[in-house]
């Protein structure tokens, strides 16, 4: 019957380095002098060390802190530009397209005798800080030969009125209503009144209802100034109505 030889691999045996006693070789240090052996240097030797992490970490947050300050000085810029009346940010207003005059009313006409004439008007959408600002004069009449000291006082006179779609439907209808401007009766004047912003629908009105024979030549220009964010291609798009005499 054949006999398994078992053969164990040999032992190794180290010597310290510095009193020369004998080690065995998983030692890592002498058991008489207490050196460690050359293995246990070698390991520690090509252990890598962590690198500190202080210098990346203090980095983002200061890196974030610029990021933040700089998004705050754009904003603070823009919202300055927006409300202020300085004529440097008056004219980035128009620059970007958010101050806008749009015309109303440009060109001379005629109102008959106990008649009105009316000019309707919408606000964009998204507008704010809306006003209606113009001008306006009767045109002397060049026919007439009366004398002006014998005249009724009231040839050249008009009245002129801003009013809302809801207050134009009473003042159409012969009653009293509010009204954003009201002239008086006067032959020339100057129309500067402030507007609610968002949307809405207005009219400019030349009343001469209360005279029963003359007719009166009118030269007038009225814009609508506001400012909007919307673009104006967009604005243009969504406009349901361009202004259109009446009357």
């Amino acid at each position: 019957m054949p006999i398994e030889a078992t053969v164990s691999a040999p032992k190794i045996i180290l010597g310290c380095s510095k009193c020369g006693a004998l080690l065995p070789d998983d030692a890592q240090f002498c058991l008489k002098c207490g050196k460690p052996t050359a293995v246990v240097l070698k390991d520690s030797v090509a252990m890598p060390q962590p690198k500190p992490q202080r210098a990346r970490g203090e980095s983002r947050p200061r890196r974030h802190i610029f990021l933040w300050l700089l998004v705050g000085l754009l904003l603070g810029l823009i919202s300055w530009v927006a409300i202020s009346d300085d004529p440097f940010a008056q004219g980035m207003q128009e620059m970007v397209g958010w101050k806008h005059d749009d015309p109303i009313l440009v060109t001379p006409f005629s109102i008959s005798a106990h008649n009105f004439r009316y000019y309707r008007f919408t606000l964009p959408e998204g507008s704010a800080n809306v006003s209606i600002v113009g001008h306006f004069a009767v045109s002397p009449d060049k026919t007439s030969n009366k004398p002006k000291d014998q005249g009724d006082g009231q040839d050249r006179d008009l009245e002129v009125y801003v009013l809302s779609e809801p207050a134009f439907a009473v003042w159409q209808n012969g009653y009293a209503t509010s009204s954003v401007y009201e002239s008086g009766r006067v032959s020339k004047g100057d129309i500067q009144s402030d507007l609610p912003g968002g949307s809405g629908t207005y009219y400019l009105v030349f009343s001469n209802k209360f005279a029963a024979k003359s007719a009166k030549d009118v030269d007038a220009n009225v814009l609508l100034r506001y400012k909007s964010w919307v673009p104006e291609a967009l604005r243009h798009m969504k406009k349901s109505s361009t202004t259109q005499p009446k009357g």
